[in-house]
């Protein structure tokens, strides 16, 4: 039995917050005090991974992966970020669950909160992870839907931190498809932490109407401003973070390719870009990304629209501006942050 309670001694002074038993789906339901917390409690972490120092604080306790949709980061970071804590990690693929299949979600929510302590879920619609947090009875945690992106937002968060040492105040330009997962992730977080958030793309590709109102509403209490424009130019200007990701979202038809590259080809972060920002700018992308011809689809897309390179350009992705390394493995220490915050003991 390991001895791993929780205390601020441990865990670099961390002022406490009880978030025990809590779901993570979507930052909405999330204070700018609870996620201060959760960033703290992520950096604390990555100190003792980096440190060597053992923290198996969840041991005996185990998780199960639910993946409807494939991913190298979120499975990685999920699956060491776990054993890291000590528990048991389960993964399930697309042909390993009969969920929505032969099973109801509910009744898959019902069988695996008997057997496992927390459930990840990343795949479809926020409704079939919403669903499974109802009737799970354990923790659920978002890995990812068409609607939202939560974890991969304390990773965006807890990156810009590191760079510039704070996040009231930092202009943060989102570059591209504002009504997907990321885009609508990230308006909600510069809203909660009181970040100054940017879209800059076409206008039928904003965020819906009825997030910006309610994020217009969060940023009223946190100072957050919130702008969005076709203009490259203006919408860059001055930018603290330039943040851009894939045309076409994973779950997409490849139909959609030439629709969206005709509508986003002039958005695409390049050196011009960059030089328009703040001289201490730096670019992120929640990867994977098509800045070379070393994939698949980047080799497919050159050979139907001669594109070397779409969402970000070469010499961008591989600058020293460029922080999207240290932003993928931030990943896991901000799940590991979520996955102890929500399993441990209310009393520790």
């Amino acid at each position: 039995m390991y001895e791993y309670a929780f205390n601020k001694r441990r865990l670099g002074g961390i002022n406490m917050v009880n978030l025990s038993g809590r779901n993570f789906l979507k930052l909405l339901d999330y204070s700018e005090k609870e996620i201060r917390y959760l960033l703290d409690l992520a950096k604390d972490f990555k100190k003792k991974k980096h440190d060597g120092v053992e923290h198996r604080y969840l041991a005996g306790k185990n998780i199960v992966l639910l993946f409807e949709k494939t991913s190298t980061r979120t499975r990685c970071a999920f699956e060491v970020a776990g054993r890291d804590l000590g528990m048991g990690v389960t993964y399930l693929d697309p042909g390993s669950s009969q969920m929505g299949k032969k099973e109801s979600i509910e009744d898959t929510a019902k069988v695996l909160g008997r057997m496992y302590d927390g459930i990840e879920y990343r795949g479809f619609g926020q409704d079939i992870v919403e669903d499974l947090a109802k009737n799970a009875g354990v923790p659920v945690w978002n890995g990812l839907t068409n609607e939202f992106h939560p974890t991969q937002m304390l990773a965006d968060l807890m990156t810009v931190e590191e760079n510039f040492g704070y996040l009231k105040g930092i202009n943060f330009v989102f570059m591209g498809d504002g009504r997907n997962n990321v885009g609508n992730s990230l308006m909600v977080a510069c809203a909660k932490m009181g970040v100054n958030f940017t879209c800059v793309g076409p206008k039928d590709l904003w965020p819906k109407q009825e997030l910006i109102d309610t994020c217009r509403e969060i940023a009223k209490e946190s100072g957050s401003k919130l702008n969005f424009t076709t203009d490259v130019k203006e919408g860059t200007m001055g930018a603290h973070v330039i943040y851009t990701d894939v045309w076409v979202s994973m779950g997409e038809p490849d139909s959609v390719w030439e629709a969206r590259i005709n509508l986003l080809k002039d958005y695409q972060v390049n050196e011009e870009v960059m030089r328009n920002a703040n001289d201490d700018a730096i670019f992120l992308h929640c990867l994977p990304s098509f800045h070379d011809l070393k994939t698949e689809i980047g080799k497919n897309i050159y050979d139907k629209f001669g594109l070397k390179e779409m969402e970000v350009c070469d010499s961008v992705f591989a600058s020293d501006k460029s922080k999207v390394f240290d932003q993928a493995e931030n990943r896991m220490h901000t799940i590991k942050a979520v996955m102890y915050a929500t399993l441990k003991d209310k009393d520790e």
